[in-house]
């Protein structure tokens, strides 16, 4: 009888399926979120959609393709760590595109928690998926957890980003609608 080579991946098959799922539903709702500031006009420009909306699609996104990478059938993990690189590298530029965008915010002064939330922990995200990628063929314990703290941190910087959004939008168009009645 010849056993079967068991791959590391497999045993993270459910952690990635819970991840991948949540992060695709997710972005649906962040579309929901879109068309909620779309009604309060809440965003006056594209800078703000660029810095604080997109982003937070681009993470949930992220957090999809590396539950999809993970769960793809590798022969080896060599081939999923380029895939895993590639994607580290991509999020890495993103994010500091997203720096961009945010400095150039004209009806929006982005607060410390902003930075935190929308620039930093994102681009640590994606630097530290660059480097558990280059890992993986050395320390494949740490990289596979590394790996999965990035896709989870992806995910809740997006949960956390959409509900400040909501929040943001809610206040907005509740401080609008005051203003409507006192000058009725």
């Amino acid at each position: 009888m010849i056993a079967e080579a068991v791959s590391p991946l497999s045993r993270w098959e459910n952690f990635y399926v819970i991840i991948g799922s949540s992060a695709g539903a997710l972005t649906g709702l962040q579309f929901v979120v879109m068309s909620l500031i779309d009604q309060a006009r809440a965003v006056r420009s594209m800078a703000e959609i660029r810095a604080f909306g997109t982003p937070t699609v681009v993470h949930f996104c992220g957090a999809l393709l590396i539950s999809a990478i993970m769960s793809a059938p590798w022969d080896n993990l060599h081939a999923a760590g380029i895939a895993l690189a590639m994607s580290g590298v991509a999020g890495t530029v993103y994010a500091i595109q997203v720096i961009r965008h945010a400095r150039r915010t004209t009806d929006y002064q982005p607060e410390t928690s902003d930075w935190i939330w929308f620039v930093n922990l994102p681009l640590a995200s994606y630097v530290a998926l660059l480097v558990a990628a280059e890992l993986l063929m050395t320390h494949p314990t740490v990289a596979l957890f590394a790996v999965a703290a990035v896709a989870l941190v992806l995910l809740f910087v997006g949960i956390h980003n959409a509900w400040d959004t909501v929040t943001y939008v809610a206040i907005t168009r509740s401080r609008q609608s005051g203003e409507r009645k006192k000058g009725s």
